[in-house]
């Protein structure tokens, strides 16, 4: 999986000028000298070390003091570790090259590219290809109700006109009803999803029924013949659920696509 190092390089340069800013902000407010700790029989004693001043002791009822002294010693050590990051980073975005190995095939003539056999697809040509695979989609029975999503692909409910939506909206790349033998049998998994940080295929099925006996069992058999083909419940293998007076949890759906799918 091909990641924009420049994208993420110059996001972690702007968060850590934030965060110096704010940590140079919080130091002038903090009083001046520093702190020094002392530990004797696993006791800790502090010590304020002025810059004009000799060390002097400080009891509990200093502990104000200290907790500001000892909160500007930690927030120095971060200043200095986030400015040398920061540094590093100036360096690195130098030395980065403006087209990476990925760019190569994506910046292709159409009349290349369509020859081409690529190394290593970025994110976006790796998912577009596995869509254009061609699939044979299950055929709807005559007189059926017509759904369709947003991009004009016709499904079976207007649930899982939801859901193919809701995928496109958050960029996970699906085929819909795609063909998958398991064992002997071949059968049709409502969305088969491509999971780009890992490129892992998974199965999600909505159960739009659950209360009609014949499609609870149908559901409890097919989800057999899928653990029997090693697709686990949890791993690759997901379901939303829905009956006559349980509509479809549109935010569980959402928490499913933004825990497992991306």
């Amino acid at each position: 999986m091909a990641i924009d190092f420049r994208k993420e390089l110059n996001a972690r340069y702007e968060m850590l000028s934030k965060s110096i800013v704010e940590i140079e902000n919080k130091i002038v407010e903090l009083p001046e000298g520093r702190i020094n700790v002392k530990h004797q029989k696993d006791k800790a004693y502090y010590y304020f070390d002025g810059t004009k001043t000799k060390e002097r002791f400080l009891s509990k009822d200093n502990v104000e003091l200290i907790e500001k002294l000892i909160q500007k010693d930690y927030l120095q050590k971060v200043l200095k570790d986030a400015k040398a990051e920061q540094t590093a980073i100036e360096k690195m975005l130098k030395l980065y090259p403006d087209d990476i190995a990925e760019d190569v095939y994506n910046n292709l003539p159409e009349g290349r590219k369509k020859y081409a056999t690529p190394i290593n697809l970025c994110d976006d040509s790796f998912a577009q290809k596995w869509m254009e695979i061609p699939y044979k989609h299950k055929p709807f029975k005559d007189g059926a109700p017509e759904f369709y999503t947003i991009k004009g692909e016709r499904v079976r409910s207007k649930s899982e006109v939801i859901i193919a939506d809701r995928l496109r909206e958050k960029g996970i790349p699906y085929r819909y009803e795609c063909p998958l033998k398991v064992g002997r049998e071949i059968i049709h998994p409502d969305f088969t999803i491509l999971r780009m940080s890992d490129r892992k295929i998974l199965y999600h099925e909505h159960c739009g029924k659950m209360d009609d006996e014949d499609y609870k069992d149908d559901m409890t058999k097919r989800a057999m013949k899928y653990s029997a083909a090693g697709i686990v419940l949890g791993d690759r293998l997901f379901y939303t659920f829905e009956s006559a007076d349980t509509p479809l949890d549109v935010k569980a759906l959402d928490r499913l696509i933004d825990m497992h799918f991306r």
